[in-house]
């Protein structure tokens, strides 16, 4: 049986199809493949959608995303044998951004990790989650038991209002800062919040029974604040927060000091090492490592796509990896992953679209400051 056969076989695979999949088509979801779903890319159109979350609060399904439990004998010991993060002090209800690293140390996902009473909760990329599961499968020792929740669904809820909107609802997640989370109950909805999304605007995002999915996307769009909100929009938004996505920002050929995640670097394993691909991560994070992803800023007004390669003179030095046009800056944006040195900020480069060179600039990232509701200082 050839590869091409293989390949051949899995795109005649049809998507899944979301719990609310009539849902958004009822209400004007275009409906695009995703991630191997049906998701919706858009309802009122991009721009408006994007404005709206940056205003307003936008509900995004991201039930695509693999929601996965680990619990049994030392799950602490065993997810760190492949993240780089400090799991075994991670408090009961806070969260964690890290990596899931080959032995290479190349980034094969980045996923949240929140420690709750009896488990670790996880929540992965959809385009990963089964080669992610596999993975934890094959190295984790027998006595770790790794559950994926498949019967949950996943909403993200951001923007400046979406604090506000739910606590309407639920008052008691008014009290959850940034990376923090808890169960709460709603009517007969049993749900896990977290304070956190990938939009850089404050806001939540909630798992929920889906038996209970659509009822609980009916009772927050009813808030006048609240609209659906499609995968165009997540993409911009993200985007402008300067956060990668995982398969074109982020690959298993892309280290975290490439990556420029360093800070999910935690100080006791940056001291003890231990995780997969320490070896090359950790020299990258003394040393430097040969390239990095960065911001660019765009001169004109035409975007400038992934796969656009970077140019400092006649030199090739690298690839646009995420670009679109920037709605809450009027202007296109992009990132893209350059050689070390040509990385630092105020670099002038240029990009090639369709035979055209045009003015890039490397920029400091966000490229739209981060809203993310944390404690005031004292």
């Amino acid at each position: 049986m050839t590869t091409d056969y293989i390949a051949e076989m899995l795109e005649r695979i049809p998507d899944k199809l979301l719990t609310l999949d009539a849902w958004h088509r009822a209400r004007g979801g275009r409906m695009v493949s995703f991630a191997g779903y049906q998701m919706p890319v858009q309802y009122e159109g991009v721009m408006a959608e994007h404005l709206w979350t940056r205003e307003n609060a936008g509900l995004f399904d991201v039930s695509h995303m693999g929601q996965v439990l680990l619990t049994g004998e030392d799950p602490d010991g065993a997810l760190e044998t492949v993240v780089p993060g400090e799991i075994a002090k991670l408090p009961v209800n806070r969260m964690r951004y890290s990596l899931l690293l080959g032995e290479d140390g190349g980034v094969l996902d980045d996923l949240m990790i929140t420690r709750r009473e009896r488990d670790l909760y996880l929540v992965v990329n959809g385009a990963c989650k089964y080669d992610d599961l596999a993975y934890m499968r094959e190295t984790f020792p027998d006595e770790v038991v790794i559950t994926l929740l498949d019967e949950r669904a996943l909403f993200a809820l951001q923007g400046p209002k979406a604090g506000e909107a739910l606590a309407s609802l639920i008052p008691d997640v008014a009290s959850l800062y940034f990376m923090q989370a808890g169960a709460f109950t709603l009517d007969d909805m049993s749900l896990w919040i977290s304070r956190s999304g990938y939009t850089g605007e404050d806001g939540f995002e909630i798992s929920v029974d889906c038996d209970h999915a659509a009822a609980l996307a009916d009772r927050l769009c009813a808030i006048d604040s609240v609209k659906p909100i499609g995968l165009g929009a997540r993409d911009s938004l993200r985007l402008e927060a300067g956060l990668p996505l995982y398969g074109h920002d982020l690959d298993e050929d892309t280290s975290p000091i490439e990556g420029d995640l360093g800070f999910a670097i935690s100080k006791r394993r940056r001291a003890e090492g231990g995780f997969a691909g320490a070896e090359r991560v950790l020299s990258e994070l003394t040393g430097g490592a040969p390239r990095k992803r960065v911001g660019l800023a765009v001169e004109g007004r035409q975007p400038v796509r992934e796969g656009a390669e970077l140019f400092a003179g006649d030199r090739l030095v690298g690839k646009v990896t995420s670009g679109g046009f920037a709605p809450s800056l009027g202007a296109p944006i992009a990132m893209g992953m350059v050689s070390a040195a040509h990385a630092a900020i105020g670099t002038a480069l240029e990009a090639e679209v369709r035979g055209k060179r045009i003015a890039v600039t490397v920029a400091a990232m966000p490229f739209v400051p981060h809203r993310y509701h944390r404690p005031t200082a004292a």
